[in-house]
């Protein structure tokens, strides 16, 4: 039955996978190829890895625009890249009829919803759908500047119009996770850059920086502007700032391992005021970043349809609770992550008013590790019921009693959207309650069969019930 799932290949990709096969036979027929066949070509040489046919065809590409797309990037993924960065012609290419190459825009970011290549629409400028719109060094812009002064032209004696260098865009994400590669990633990039003569604009739209001390010197030649998804880990809260002065279309901003001296004063105040500036801003994830006290002040500034919070170990406070259930975003959130926040009783008539308010949103709720015991946990149960379109409820690691656990069971077996649970092994499994080494497996497999049994009786075998490895 598996084999039935399986699409077979088409004679068409079954011979553009034999012609790859043979790296200089592909190269020299490249010449003579019909655009049809690029698109089915480029495929096969992209997944099989065929790093020379990939520069040819960059090189030659007939369409204005190539994108990864779908495609699976291969480990190591960095030798692909290069050999398809290398291929871009950022001067006008020698002994040819046309001032420059046809490919304007290559994109090697993944998008399961992205084509190849996009529709070419009659236009003066290169259409692509993914081409770059806020840099004043990408090709919209610079074309538009280049229209607004397009009379002007300069001919120096005894020869002809110099050939201009054709602007390019080069969109792709980074993670800039300190290792030998990336670096050496990174410095065959900027050389590319530099040897373009500014004609090649890196369009970085997810950028993702472990431990941000050793990366000041690269930031340098990435416009910021782009980045639409920001993600740092380990920073003083001064570092980040600096960087979000920059940036004012960010969809997503995720901050961790932010010190706890840092995130307070002039600091935060900066902070807050670039997340003001914000009004893109749909993702924030904020870890270990101390909030105590101070959530009414972020949420103050948060755009009120702002779709996913996370704000795991952030210390939050009673009081913290309380103005969360009262914010504007209560009514919004899709998905919501409190994990590492202790949510005792006192708080518990707070967060059964948050559940309340997005009882009509909320898909994704996460909150585990936060030392919810039976009597706070029996407290929002109701509330929790209520929320109709909840997909995904992860509460693992929480000391809950066996009984507990099945009156959740219970209420939450009519949200016919929720698939996934994620629940704490019940505290009698274990000898003592979060002490290694002392689960009792057999304890365990009786709770997941009295669990199984329960689903099975409402039939609702679509909802998965699991604990977290231990």
């Amino acid at each position: 039955k598996k084999m039935d799932k399986i699409t077979p290949s088409t004679l068409l990709e079954l011979a553009a996978q034999s012609l790859v096969s043979n790296e200089d036979a592909a190269i020299c027929a490249l010449e003579e190829l019909p655009r049809d066949l690029f698109v089915p070509l480029f495929v096969a040489a992209f997944m099989g890895g065929r790093k020379k046919i990939l520069k040819a065809m960059v090189r030659i590409w007939p369409f204005r625009c190539l994108h990864i797309g779908a495609l699976s990037v291969r480990e190591p993924h960095y030798e692909i890249w290069k050999a398809m960065i290398d291929g871009l012609q950022t001067l006008p290419a020698q002994n040819s009829p046309i001032w420059g190459p046809k490919l304007r825009i290559l994109d090697l970011r993944q998008d399961a919803d992205c084509r190849t290549t996009c529709s070419e629409i009659r236009t003066t400028l290169p259409f692509c759908f993914q081409s770059c719109v806020f840099s004043q060094h990408s090709i919209l812009k610079r074309q538009e500047a280049q229209q607004g002064g397009r009379h002007i032209r300069t001919i120096t004696s005894n020869s002809e119009p110099r050939a201009p260098r054709e602007p390019m865009e080069l969109l792709l994400d980074l993670s800039l996770d300190g290792s030998l590669q990336t670096r050496q990633f990174l410095s065959f990039l900027r050389r590319k850059i530099e040897q373009s003569f500014g004609s090649l604009h890196l369009c970085c739209r997810d950028l993702q920086i472990d431990k941000m001390s050793d990366y000041k010197s690269i930031l340098k030649f990435l416009d910021l502007v782009c980045i639409d998804h920001l993600g740092i880990d380990q920073a003083c809260l001064s570092e980040v700032t600096s960087l979000l002065d920059q940036m004012i279309h960010l969809d997503s901003l995720s901050l961790s391992k932010i010190p706890f001296k840092s995130c307070k004063g002039k600091n935060f105040r900066n902070f807050l005021n670039n997340i003001r500036r914000m009004d893109n801003l749909q993702e924030l994830s904020l870890s270990f970043f101390c909030l105590t006290n101070q959530l009414h002040k972020l949420l103050r500034v948060l755009p009120p349809q702002l779709d996913a919070l996370y704000l795991s170990f952030c210390g939050l406070s009673s009081r913290d609770f309380i103005v969360l259930s009262q914010s504007s975003q209560a009514s919004n959130l899709r998905l919501l992550n409190l994990s590492n926040n202790q949510i005792s009783w006192e708080v518990s008539e707070s967060f059964q008013i948050l559940l309340e308010k997005l009882s009509g949103t909320l898909r994704h709720l996460e909150i585990n590790s936060c030392l919810m015991t039976d009597s706070t946990l029996s407290v929002v149960i109701p509330a929790l019921s209520r929320c109709s379109h909840l997909r995904v409820l992860s509460f693992a690691s929480n000391p809950i009693s066996m009984p507990t656990l099945t009156n959740l069971l219970q209420h939450l077996t009519g949200l016919m959207e929720l698939k996934h649970v994620i629940y704490p092994i019940p505290v009698h499994c274990y000898e003592q309650w979060q002490f290694n080494g002392s689960l009792d497996q057999q304890k365990l497999v009786e709770v997941q069969a009295e669990l199984k049994a329960m689903l099975e009786a409402v039939n609702r075998n679509d909802m998965h019930w699991a604990t977290c490895p231990e």
